[in-house]
C-alpha cells in the first residue's frame, strides 16, 4: 500500500510531463535552468513509513508485538541551487508528525507520538535543464530529529534521532516566467532504536518513509 505513493506521484509526473510536451510551445516564456540558479519549492508533501520492527524484552525474547507507525501529509519547503546546467544540490524542509502503535494478536494501542524533523540533502543531476520539462535524479543523506514526544497508555518511549540516506527522482515542467510545476519522490532509507519503560522493552526499527511531493517552484 507503501508503494502507491511512489506510483501515484510518478504517474503524476508522467502526465504532467505529456500534458505539457502535448502543447505547441513555439516561445520560449519561461526561465530555463542555469548555473548560479536558485530555486524555492513550496509543495504538499505525504511521508509514508515503511516500517519494520519486532518489539523484544530486555533479554532478547519477541513479545510477539509490532511497531506501526502511521502517515502525515504536511507541507514543505525545497532549495536548490545549480552549481553548473545540470548539477545542483537540494534541501528539503519540514515537519511531521506520527503516531507509534503497538500491534499484534489481540492487541492494537497507541504507545507514543511524536514530531520528526527530517532535513534531507541531495546532489542532483537535471536532464534537460532548458526545456521546458526538466526530469531529474538524485541522491544524498537525511538526519531524523524526534521532537515533542509524548507517551500513551502506561508506556514511556525514547526514539534515538540519526542519520541515514535518500534517493529522488522528479520532474520540473516550466510555467509561464519564472514558475514550474514539480512532482518529487524520495525514498528514505533509516533506522532508530526504541528504548521503551526504560529498557523493559526494545525494538530497532526501520522507518524507510516514501516522501511524494507536489507544489509549485520559483527560480531566481
Amino acid at each position: 500500500m507503501k508503494a502507491m505513493y511512489v506510483i501515484g506521484a510518478s504517474l503524476l509526473a508522467i502526465g504532467l510531463a505529456s500534458t505539457a510536451s502535448a502543447q505547441n510551445f513555439q516561445s520560449q516564456d519561461f526561465k530555463p535552468k542555469a548555473k548560479g540558479q536558485f530555486i524555492v519549492a513550496a509543495r504538499v508533501t505525504s511521508v509514508a513509513p515503511d516500517e519494520k520492527g519486532d518489539i523484544k524484552t530486555a533479554a532478547g525474547v519477541d513479545s510477539g508485538l509490532d511497531v506501526k507507525v502511521n502517515d502525515d501529509t504536511i507541507p514543505s519547503l525545497g532549495f536548490t541551487y545549480f552549481f553548473t546546467d545540470h548539477v545542483a544540490v537540494e534541501a528539503i524542509l519540514g515537519t511531521s508528525k506520527h503516531e507509534v502503535r503497538a500491534v499484534g494478536g489481540a492487541t492494537d494501542v497507541q504507545v507514543h507520538s511524536t514530531r520528526v524533523l527530517p532535513p534531507v540533502i541531495t546532489a542532483q543531476y537535471h536532464f534537460n535543464p532548458k526545456g521546458r520539462v526538466s526530469p531529474y535524479v538524485g541522491a544524498g543523506v537525511n538526519a531524523m530529529i524526534f521532537y515533542n514526544d509524548k507517551d500513551y497508555n502506561g508506556f514511556k518511549v525514547k526514539l534515538d534521532d540519526g542519520l541515514g540516506y535518500a534517493v529522488q527522482a522528479g520532474v520540473d515542467i516550466a510555467l509561464k516566467g519564472n514558475w514550474a510545476l514539480n512532482a518529487d519522490v524520495k525514498k528514505v532509507w533509516f533506522s532508530t532504536d526504541a528504548n521503551i519503560n526504560e529498557g523493559a522493552l526494545k525494538s530497532e526499527v526501520d522507518l524507510d518513509p516514501v516522501v511524494a511531493s507536489v507544489g509549485l517552484a520559483y527560480r531566481f
